[in-house]
């Protein structure tokens, strides 16, 4: 028996659109693909401005949002993905941007670098 493989390329996202129920990409090859906005609650949950805030990663490869630290990739949107982020994960991320704490990599480690050169003065 043999098998057969197929190699499929993945075109590179070249433009984003997020409204309010749906993320919409422009792809290299001419394609637009949209999905439904509740497949990325983080996308849910942001505000206009923090859906806006987005760049190209890896030449086009995914998406990220810098202010919601979310990461998509086009492979997975013309997969059909949704967000593999857990409920727990995404309820702390919740309680968090609620309390007004830090919810990205980033900002965390700004506050610590801040609390740390507090704490030596």
């Amino acid at each position: 028996m043999s098998v057969s493989t197929l190699e499929v390329s993945v075109p590179e996202a070249e433009t984003v659109t997020v409204s309010g129920d749906t993320l919409t990409a422009g792809l290299s090859d001419g394609r637009t693909i949209s999905v439904p906005l509740d497949w990325y609650p983080r996308l849910t949950h942001a505000t206009p401005e923090e859906r806006g805030n987005w760049r190209l990663i890896g030449g086009g490869e995914g998406i990220h949002w810098p202010d919601l630290d979310e990461d998509i990739s086009v492979e997975g949107l013309i997969a059909g993905r949704p967000s593999a982020e857990s409920q727990k994960s995404l309820q702390r991320w919740l309680e968090a941007r609620r309390a007004g704490r830090p919810v990205t990599l980033d900002a965390l480690l700004r506050e610590d670098r801040n609390q740390q050169a507090h704490s030596q003065s």
